[in-house]
């Protein structure tokens, strides 16, 4: 089945980085169609509202819109033209530019969603002028705000095609697994790597149980933890082996807990020197990839590119 993401740009490097990222994986994921979509910049509210009543300011809001219009086709341009040339045949790639209507975030989710592309492509920094107004508002709010939509952030060039996928058991676990199987699906040779920390008792209690009771606890959380991560197991691998995606090149990594849960995830991570991360954006307690965890990859990800699945 046909895929078909959306990537987000402005003018920025960091939007190279992600289309070059986008354009990296026709050879593993085939076939794939990309749409390069930019907003165009605010249009003064009260050039708008002066429009409606004076000539001369709707003359010159005419003119402010088609040279923004304008801006934005060579942008884009620029940018599918550096797609064709890393490998990506030009009837793949589509540029759409709309005039910003919600704000940067919204109108991308909108757009994406109304027309349900299979993920969202952003730069890990970028579409402002300021890197870290990207970090913490529109990437943030993509992430948080996508209810359909996978969003795959993108910092630098990783240092592989080796994907490793941080899951708990749960169900949004299961479906970023399901959204590694379409992507890659009938591909045979991309490598996967699964990383799941087994729970202590101090992370679900922080009270001081005398040594036999936290003994036994840590048992009873053990013993379910196994029989959970044994299930989705069963589950990951079989999707995956319907997408045609053989077990031997499927690696499970599992810790004892213990660990701050972000920080562990980007060690092994780096560790490992995978190009791909995918998470999904609620775990087993509903917020195991969000708040701090989700902030922790987010800010500190670098060298690949982060898929968080809501």
């Amino acid at each position: 089945m046909e895929k078909k993401v959306l990537i987000a740009v402005d003018d920025s490097r960091h939007s190279e980085n992600a289309i070059r990222y986008a354009a990296s994986l026709h050879e593993t994921v085939s076939p794939i169609k990309y749409v390069l979509f930019h907003v165009e910049p605010t249009i003064s509210q009260y050039l708008l509202d002066e429009a409606r009543t004076k000539p001369s300011a709707r003359r010159e809001l005419d003119r402010l819109m088609k040279k923004s219009h304008e801006a934005s086709q060579a942008l884009l341009e620029k940018h599918r033209s550096l797609m064709i040339s890393s490998g990506i045949a030009e009837a793949e790639v589509q540029s759409i530019s709309l005039p910003r209507k919600f704000g940067v975030a919204k109108d991308i989710l909108e757009y994406g969603t109304a027309l349900l592309y299979d993920a969202i492509i952003v730069g890990r920094r970028g579409i402002s002028g300021l890197a870290e107004t990207f970090v913490g508002s529109v990437s943030t709010n993509i992430v948080d705000n996508s209810q359909l939509l996978p969003v795959w952030l993108v910092d630098e060039k990783g240092p592989s095609r080796s994907v490793m996928v941080a899951v708990d058991g749960s169900a949004s676990s299961l479906r970023a697994v399901d959204h590694l199987a379409f992507i890659y699906g009938g591909n045979p040779d991309v490598a996967i790597s699964f990383f799941h920390i087994a729970p202590r008792l101090a992370d679900f209690c922080p009270i001081d149980f005398s040594e036999t009771e936290t003994s036994s606890l840590e048992a009873v959380i053990q013993e379910g933890d196994k029989a959970c991560i044994d299930r989705f197991y069963a589950h990951a691998l079989n999707k995956l082996k319907e997408a045609g995606i053989a077990e031997d090149r499927i690696h499970i990594d599992v810790k004892q807990g213990g660990f701050k849960v972000g920080k562990a995830v980007l060690d092994a991570f780096r560790k490992g020197k995978f190009g791909t991360l995918v998470v999904g954006r609620r775990g087993m307690d509903k917020k195991f990839f969000t708040g701090s965890v989700s902030r922790y990859l987010v800010n500190r990800f670098s060298n690949g590119a982060l898929w968080v699945v809501p």
